[in-house]
């Protein structure tokens, strides 16, 4: 028996000197039952070294121990059904061969039909997400804010301009065992003013209006009007270029007041009323406008004077040059109307408006004049004192005097009308 295992060994020594050297793993007497391998025809080699200790303790040993496959052949095999990760080292045992299998049985619960699919490949589904971490930083030098004034190269354009203001001035007298004489007075006067104006390279529209209503309460008088007057302006202009001053206008003025009038002492016959009278002219003509000097003419030689009287009383007595009986007298002319706003001193300012009328048709010649004369004297930013004339000639408003004193009034020709008033006062603007 040991001369037959003497001449096997020597036959596979022969083999295994002139093998090629090749990975290979050792497969175990079990290999055969585990995976179905079938070992009959596979090129085996004995590891000698461990084949000689062997010899030295056993009589007898089990070849298959030292049985070893090929890894080309081992793929061959399996790489159908499995997937399979093998250690290339030579002394690795069976058990670190991994086998994944590649497909999956599924198993129908109602015919048990059994089929394999694919198993699929395994994806991640979760990612680890990547964050950065900064350190506490300290800084030695803090950043101290700054004010920054932007420059701003062009400024929007602002077609329309507002100017608003609202005042009250009041006027106190009271006396206590006042040798001298003198009676207690109070007197107050609102006033109110708005602008509008639109100005856009070649065109020109201004409104204005201003309101003004006084009133003065003394002890043996009673209440009495000192002042009543609404005034209504509104001109557009056209120029042919931006750099003329020059601008072909159309204007519309209107004035009239809020209350009646009366000839004092006298309270129970009014002289004037709310529309009676009425004054509307509307002209074409041309406007010569500086802006910087806040100075302005206008010229029109074809204006429509409109006097209107619609109190039938004041009608009827042919008041402010209109025929009796009738409500209303048209004029047609020239009217020439300037406007001047100036700082005289400083926180004084002077406001100067000239308005000329004369008729083409009716004494030519004759001039209807209105002119206003203001000097405001600020104060502060709410207080103001004012000084503030009026002069009026018109030719058809005639002058009425009751010369006996038994109350009856006589007529005169026109005569210069002049009012003048100081005070001092609130005045917001906005």
């Amino acid at each position: 028996m040991k001369k037959v295992l003497v001449f096997l060994v020597a036959v596979l020594a022969f083999f295994i000197s002139n093998a090629q050297v090749k990975d290979s793993v050792k497969i175990i007497a079990s290999a055969k039952l585990n995976y179905g391998i079938d070992l009959t025809n596979v090129n085996v080699k004995i590891d000698l070294l461990d084949f000689e200790k062997s010899l030295k303790v056993k009589d007898s040993i089990n070849i298959s121990k030292y049985v070893t496959i090929d890894k080309v052949l081992l793929d061959s095999l399996l790489s159908s059904f499995y997937t399979i990760s093998i250690d290339a080292t030579y002394k690795d045992s069976i058990n670190n061969i991994r086998f994944t299998s590649k497909y999956r049985r599924i198993i129908n619960a109602n015919t048990l039909d059994t089929s394999f699919v694919p198993v699929p490949k395994i994806k991640n589904y979760f990612t680890v997400k990547k964050t950065n971490g900064i350190d506490p930083l300290v800084i030695k030098t803090p950043v101290v804010a700054n004010n920054i004034v932007r420059i701003k190269r062009a400024k929007d354009p602002v077609w329309w301009k507002n100017k608003n203001s609202i005042g009250l001035d009041i006027n106190e007298v009271a006396f206590v065992n006042w040798s001298a004489g003198g009676s207690n007075s109070v007197a107050g006067l609102l006033k109110i003013h708005f602008e509008r104006s639109f100005e856009k390279i070649y065109t020109l529209w201004e409104n204005k209006i201003s309101a003004r209503y006084g009133l003065n309460e003394q002890e043996d008088k009673g209440l009495i009007k000192t002042d009543d007057e609404i005034r209504l302006s509104s001109s557009f202009g056209y120029r042919k270029d931006s750099v003329s001053n020059w601008y072909y206008s159309v204007k519309f003025n209107f004035n009239t007041q809020f209350t009646d009038g009366y000839k004092y002492p006298d309270k129970k016959t009014p002289i004037s009323r709310f529309f009676a009278p009425a004054y509307v002219f509307l002209g074409l003509g041309t406007q010569y406008n500086l802006k910087e000097q806040n100075f302005s003419i206008y010229l029109s030689p074809l204006t429509l004077k409109s006097t209107y009287v619609l109190d039938e009383n004041l009608s009827n007595d042919s008041a402010f040059g209109v025929e009796k009986g009738k409500r209303s007298r048209h004029e047609f002319g020239t009217l020439v109307q300037s406007s001047w706003v100036t700082e005289v001193f400083k926180n004084v300012a002077m406001t100067n408006q000239l308005s000329l009328y004369t008729d083409y048709l009716n004494n030519f010649g004759n001039i209807d004049m209105d002119w206003i004369l203001k000097i405001q004297f600020k104060i502060n930013d709410f207080m103001e004192a004012n000084f503030r004339t009026h002069l009026i000639y018109d030719d058809d408003i005639k002058y009425k005097e009751d010369t006996n004193g038994d109350g009856e009034l006589e007529t005169f020709g026109p005569r210069v009308q002049f009012k003048q008033q100081l005070g001092i006062g609130i005045l917001y603007s906005f």
